[in-house]
């Protein structure tokens, strides 16, 4: 259903930092109508919770997976 609500709560590691993923993330997040937040951790992982459009949510998700 295309009104169907989701909230995701992800971690990625990986090359994440000093690439500007937090940055791609947050912008990709937004085009998609998106909330929540994307920060990075001190363990060199990037971490995020959005909350939005089921569709959305999984469509960033998997663009996660990829990255920039």
């Amino acid at each position: 259903m295309s009104g169907d609500h989701k909230a995701l709560s992800l971690r990625i590691t990986g090359r994440v930092q000093g690439v500007g993923y937090r940055a791609w993330l947050a912008g990709q997040a937004a085009v998609a109508g998106l909330d929540g937040w994307v920060r990075n951790r001190r363990d060199g992982s990037v971490e995020a919770l959005l909350s939005g459009p089921a569709e959305a949510v999984d469509r960033i998700a998997a663009a996660c997976r990829r990255g920039p």
